[in-house]
């Protein structure tokens, strides 16, 4: 994907994908300061309903399995958004099929590598190491020299993050959290795609299904009947509201009125929100070693957005 704007577009796509078309309509001017200061509110809402769910998936995963995680999201949260949405299945072309298709593949697979890593290592450092697919991404389609500059920040704290090698986190842990990284990417591409083809959220919510078809083999096979325990199943519905169904809705309604680069920039936070969710209900603290590389990611992530966007009012 060529488009110069793909790496402010990325960002809002990681957390809204019917809203990267949305970013394309006429008349959309600079937000005022004051007036944004809602649509801010919203942003930093749903990046704590994101996180703090996925600390509550990790305090079910005894009980339903990392893979059993995911399939009771993934589904529960496609019954919530063919509900709401409810998509239109005609009209469409084999291609936009084929799109939503892939979509519901990347997000599957995103999730699933997820669930793995933060079964293994801290929800903080999965974020982090997660989130250099995005990064990596901006770095690309930018093709500025500037760029490998905040690449090379990257890079510096993730070194760190590994105690210079990995040591001191599970190396599968570690190489589950990069492998969702790289298919946040792809999911990033296949959002864009999908927004395009499809009508306000009905793209997402076909995907999702196409993303809990994939994992519910997989959840049933690792849980079985844990799944439909009413304990079980209550705590996946609530993980589905605040880690999908929730953050999707706060962040479309402020994307409505706040800046696209503004909302990639704060998206850029979740490694500390996520840091601060494992601490709070996990008691995942954090060495100074490894807030600093979560800082160092944080920093490039903001400056590759930043940088980017300046790229693209340029030319």
């Amino acid at each position: 994907m060529n488009d110069p704007r793909v790496a402010t577009e990325s960002a809002v796509a990681v957390a809204v994908p019917e809203a990267v078309s949305a970013l394309d309509e006429p008349g959309r001017g600079p937000v005022r300061r004051g007036a944004a200061l809602g649509p801010v509110a919203l942003v930093v809402a749903g990046g704590l309903s994101v996180q703090f769910g996925a600390a509550v998936a990790v305090l079910l995963m005894p009980k339903a399995g990392a893979l059993g995680v995911v399939t009771l999201r993934l589904a529960a949260a496609a019954l919530i958004l063919l509900v709401v949405c409810r998509p239109k299945l005609r009209g469409h072309s084999r291609a936009d099929w084929g799109t939503v298709a892939a979509f519901g593949v990347a997000m599957g697979g995103m999730n699933m590598l997820f669930y793995q890593a933060v079964d293994r290592i801290p929800l903080g450092a999965a974020v982090t190491l997660e989130v250099l697919g995005p990064l990596v991404l901006s770095v690309v389609a930018s093709r500025r020299l500037v760029s490998l500059v905040w690449a090379a920040l990257a890079l510096g704290g993730v070194v760190l993050l590994g105690g210079g090698g990995f040591d001191r986190l599970d190396p599968a842990g570690a190489a589950f959290a990069l492998g969702a990284g790289a298919m946040w990417a792809v999911y990033i591409l296949f959002s864009a795609r999908t927004g395009r083809r499809f009508p306000q959220a009905d793209g997402l919510a076909l995907a999702m299904v196409v993303a809990a078809v994939l994992s519910l083999p997989l959840g049933i096979m690792e849980s079985g009947s844990k799944l439909v325990v009413p304990s079980t199943l209550g705590l996946g519905v609530a993980v589905a509201l605040l880690s999908s169904v929730l953050p999707y809705t706060l962040e479309l309604m402020a994307l409505r009125r706040l800046p696209a680069p503004t909302f990639a920039v704060m998206m850029s936070l979740e490694p500390a929100i996520a840091a601060t969710a494992g601490f709070l209900l996990l008691d995942q603290a954090l060495s100074s070693t490894e807030a600093l590389a979560i800082a160092l990611v944080i920093g490039a992530s903001i400056g590759a957005v930043r940088s980017q966007g300046r790229g693209s009012r340029k030319r």
